[in-house]
Order: C-alpha cells, then sequence, then structure tokens
C-alpha cells in the first residue's frame, strides 16, 4: 500500500492566520493559529470524513508543507 503525505491547508483572518495539517488516511492532523503578537497555538485535532468539504467551505486554501512547518518549529 502506497503512503499517503498530509494535506496543508491556510486561511488568513484579518488580525491572524490558521494552518491546517489533515491526514487523510487517519483523519487527524494539527491546528496552528498565527496571532499579530507571534504567539502560535497548536492544537492536535482528530477530524471527520468531511474535512476537506468543510475546509473549502469556510474558504481555506493549500498551502506549502514548508509554510506549515516554520510555525510549527515556533511552537517547540
Amino acid at each position: 500500500m502506497a503512503a499517503t503525505f498530509p494535506q496543508y491547508f491556510k486561511r488568513v483572518f484579518d488580525d491572524y492566520q490558521v494552518l491546517v495539517q489533515v491526514n487523510p488516511d487517519t483523519f487527524t492532523g494539527i491546528e496552528l493559529i498565527v496571532h499579530p503578537d507571534g504567539k502560535i497555538e497548536k492544537t492536535e485535532m482528530e477530524f471527520d470524513e468531511e474535512i476537506f468539504d468543510d475546509l473549502a467551505e469556510d474558504k481555506f486554501i493549500h498551502c506549502n508543507v514548508l509554510e506549515f512547518q516554520l510555525h510549527l518549529a515556533k511552537t517547540k
């Protein structure tokens, strides 16, 4: 069985942005909230099978894995 890779999404709001990593095999992932002051909140998430539809409806767009990983590294 071929390995699948996580997918990455983001949405920029007025004064913060949200980045989401979704593992399509297990519907688990990470949500990062990046605040204007540079603070980053990290939350481990469990999604349902409709996560991709939900993200599209909420106007999230695909983002680069590097962008996500750079923000994630700041949470450690």
